[in-house]
Parts: C-alpha cells; structure tokens; sequence
C-alpha cells in the first residue's frame, strides 16, 4: 500500500490542522492506521492509532484532548485532527500502516509509510 500524507501548514499557537492520509495499492480497512511525528533533533515519536474498524483509538499523554484520529474506509483516506496546537507539536508528521489487529505505539509494526507532511506552530 502506497501512503500519501498532507494537510501540514503554518499556524498560530491554538490553531488547528487536518493532515489527511490517503492510501493507494490496496484497501485501506486492511490495516491499523497510525501518525508519528519528529522534530528536528529528535526521535521520531508516537501521536495517535486507530483500529481497522476505526472503532477505537489512542493517544500519546502529549496530544491526548487535542489530537482525533480518524478514518473513511470508504474513501481509503485516514485523518489526523489537531487542535489548540503549540509550538512544540511543530515537526513533521508521518502516517503508517500496520498489517495487524490490534493498536500499537511501536513504529517497528507499522510496515508502510508516507512521507511525511509538515506542521509548524508559530508562538
């Protein structure tokens, strides 16, 4: 499955950001769906995943009540909404799929990836 991430941009510090995922190759329903992030510097971390179903979702302690994750199966398509964003949740994020049943945080699961889209909070 090929990935296709975007949406990044500049905003303000308390703005908001959709970052969409678009899958091609193969069906989308297929696969737990994941976003991480890294900064310049740094390891590239966890942000949120979502069940096949998209039934269920998690979130990493930094962006849990700001952060959704979501997907249209339908539209082969997974999202990312963020929200009151700050100035530290600039980096660039990544979309993933993982061919599995269950959530997972672990980046070594997630056998395909976008290329990343990038997002810049200004304070």
């Amino acid at each position: 499955v090929q990935l296709q991430a975007s949406g990044g941009g500049l905003v303000q510090a308390g703005g908001s950001l959709r970052l969409s995922c678009a899958a091609s190759g193969r069906t989308l329903s297929s696969y737990v769906m994941g976003w991480f992030r890294q900064a310049p510097g740094k390891e590239r971390e966890f942000v949120a995943t979502i069940t096949r179903s998209g039934s269920i979702s998690y979130y990493a302690d930094s962006v849990k009540g700001r952060y959704t994750i979501s997907r249209d199966n339908a539209k082969n398509t997974a999202y990312l909404q963020m929200s009151s964003l700050k100035p530290e949740d600039t980096a660039q994020y990544y979309c993933a799929a993982a061919p599995r049943e269950g959530l997972t945080t672990q980046a070594y699961d997630y056998s395909y990836w976008g290329q990343g889209t990038q997002v810049t909070v200004s304070s």
